[in-house]
């Protein structure tokens, strides 16, 4: 009954060695753009607003802060298209700064991404709500928090279920939101034509009045402040880059439309609804979105009226930008995981969550996301502005060190490509876009909860740092075993003994051929000294989310697998043992590898199983978040069969194994 409810909630499993699985679960494009380019185009629904709001009194500068925001996403998106062309695996600012920075630089960078998928998720539920509510009564607002908590946990289920499966449960809502807001931002000439030339007027008024009371200074000041505090609407621009492992092939080109489609779209919307609130003459309202105010505006200058057309188009925007939001919550989902897995596969966070479910989902980094974004939301009770002065800050710590290190590279490459200066010059001019927005942003956003969001980065940063010193000095002293192990002396034999089904066998779970594996073999003739006559190896080839990028990489795998399997074999024929060996590939060892044994055993009914754990010295709480518990986890399977298994201690004395 649980696997049956499993199946229906999370689907049936996949199979990594199908060569057409990686067609099915990737995204064209325009699915990509729906998926990964949502970020950026739910951002206009909040980005916008905050800048607005800070302009105060001086709303004629929207005209120039439209132009400048509209240049910026152009200039930002083309920066990361170089960056795509150049890193066509993904990863965006956390491989690049990683590789050409320095791993404590892409560190940094990958712990600035993490913290920014979580305010993802939380600012893009929450503006979502906001948006639902700005057309119910005011008393309703204390049931947002319930509503976002809600939708979270929705969302984290579909997730489990599959990528691909969750944008296509949203695509409805995107193109709903496209219509809609392109009805507004076309339909201003018409409904402000009356009053578009005052509209401009009296912006050359203001303009000339606040140049003359504040000064060039004072007014560019303004116009800074107002630009910084609207860099939520940026934020979702890198997103593509880092999604890169899930789109179609061939993915640069997927990879480089989909980052078009954004692009433009954003810069349109962005700069349309600054456009929208100065021509509308549109202001906050208490427990209102400026995007709700610009709706009402429209909506009583054009042909629609104060009808039921009018209502029903008031309602199907603001609930297009409620489900779009969500929609933009979704990149969090996608990109937070996969930013988790490869930071686990450089050992910075636990192995775990680098490990596939069967449906091709990163289910550790999918559970924890979902966890640490409800936590943020029940923090900040769901309060947009709190959440979005925290979340542009990291977005810009991310691109400015991905900035650096492309003209890092291209100043690297100027002997070898003639377009250096050309590509230099745009990520120079990219650098002081972002790093000038990341300096305005801390300074006036620090007190306000910027610091925080520093405070939350930095701690994750020196949590990493513990880790992978961790897995550094285990991974360190096995590398012993293995040159004392490995130099064993080896008789090969073209052929070993043939296997005596009927014979004393044991069944040994080994990984790659190393120093573990060998110790377990001459652990297991210590302990039995010449009773198994036959040893049958038994290893899965392992596909992780760092790996699965494509199936000639999972048969690169399975190549690997069956040469380390064979290897033991060989090492087994010289100390004059029958052996065989088994194998399987799949994403859960634990499944794979009790199937195998289990086959093994029913052939070999005297056989005993043995699997190999590291035991350490000084036994700690986080040793079992560290390192899988695989072995015990399989001695019970395999016990509540009624087979015999027995785990063999590989120990660690003070950090190095004995």
């Amino acid at each position: 009954m649980i696997k049956r409810l499993r199946r229906l909630v999370f689907g049936a499993p996949r199979n990594v060695q199908d060569p057409g699985v990686h067609h099915k679960i990737s995204l064209i494009a325009f699915l990509a753009w729906v998926g990964l380019g949502a970020d950026g185009l739910s951002s206009s629904c909040y980005g916008p607003d905050e800048a607005f709001r800070a302009l105060g009194a001086h709303a004629y500068l929207a005209i120039p802060l439209a132009l400048s925001v509209a240049l910026t996403v152009f200039i930002i998106s083309y920066c990361y298209t170089r960056i795509i062309e150049h890193f066509p695996f993904g990863g965006g600012g956390y491989i690049v700064a990683g590789r050409l920075l320095g791993p404590t630089v892409g560190l940094v960078s990958g712990s600035a991404l993490l913290v920014d998928y979580v305010l993802t998720i939380s600012v893009s539920i929450a503006a979502g709500v906001d948006a639902f509510f700005s057309f119910l009564p005011y008393s309703w607002q204390g049931l947002k928090l319930g509503m976002e908590c809600v939708i979270i946990l929705v969302m984290m289920l579909m997730n489990l279920r599959g990528v691909k499966e969750s944008v296509t449960a949203l695509m409805p809502v995107f193109l709903i939101f496209l219509v809609t807001h392109a009805v507004i931002i076309l339909g201003l000439p018409f409904v402000t034509s009356g009053s578009i030339g005052t509209a401009i007027g009296g912006a050359r008024q203001g303009f000339a009045g606040g140049l003359a009371g504040l000064g060039a200074a004072g007014l560019f000041g303004i116009f800074l402040r107002s630009y910084s505090l609207g860099a939520g609407t940026y934020t979702g621009i890198e997103a593509v880059s880092n999604g890169l492992p899930i789109m179609r092939e061939p993915k640069v080109e997927t990879g480089k439309r989909t980052m078009f489609y954004m692009a433009s779209s954003l810069a349109i919307t962005a700069g349309g609804i600054l456009l929208g609130y100065l021509l509308l003459d549109a202001h906050p309202i208490p427990g209102r979105t400026m995007n709700a105010v610009l709706i009402d505006n429209f909506i009583r200058g054009s042909w629609l009226g104060g009808g039921s057309a009018g209502r029903w188009f008031k309602i199907t925007t603001l609930l297009s930008e409620t489900a779009l939001l969500i929609v933009g919550a979704q990149t969090g989902f996608i990109d937070g995981p996969r930013v988790m897995a490869n930071m686990a596969h450089d050992s910075w966070l636990p192995n775990r969550f680098a490990t596939l479910s069967d449906r091709l989902t990163i289910q550790s980094g999918v559970f924890l996301i979902s966890a640490v974004a409800l936590g943020t939301l029940l923090y900040t009770h769901g309060e947009t502005s709190t959440l979005v002065l925290m979340y542009s800050i990291n977005v810009f710590i991310t691109f400015s060190l991905s900035q650096i290190a492309m003209m890092r590279f291209w100043f690297g490459s100027r002997r070898r490509d003639p377009s250096w200066t050309w590509n230099l010059f745009v990520h120079g001019v990219g650098f002081v876009l972002c790093f000038s927005i990341l300096a305005v942003s801390l300074y006036t956003k620090f007190f306000q909860g910027g610091w925080l969001t520093i405070l939350l980065t930095a701690g994750l940063v020196a949590f990493c740092l513990l880790i992978e010193r961790h897995y550094r000095l285990v991974k360190q002293n096995l590398s012993r075993l293995d040159e004392i192990m490995t130099g064993l002396p080896r008789v090969e034999e073209e052929s070993g003994k043939p296997l005596d089904p009927k014979a004393p066998t044991a069944i040994l779970l080994v990984g790659g051929y190393g120093g573990l594996g060998i110790h377990s073999i001459l652990a297991i003739q210590k302990l039995f000294p010449y009773y198994f006559k036959n040893f049958i190896f038994v290893s899965v080839g392992v596909v992780d989310a760092a790996s699965f990028k494509g199936i000639a990489r999972v048969e690169e795998i399975r190549r690997a697998t069956e040469k380390s399997l064979k290897d033991y074999v060989a090492l087994a024929h010289s100390l004059g043992l029958a052996a065989d060996w088994r194998m399987e590939m799949g994403t859960d060892v634990l499944e794979q590898a009790e199937r195998l044994c289990l086959e093994a055993a029913h052939e070999y009914p005297r056989a005993i199983i043995f699997a190999g754990r590291l035991i350490f010295e000084d036994e700690k709480w986080y040793h079992r978040l560290l390192h899988n518990e695989t072995a015990y986890q399989m001695q019970r399977r395999l016990q509540f069969a009624g087979l015999n298994a027995m785990v063999l201690p590989v120990r660690v004395l003070a950090g190095a194994p004995a």
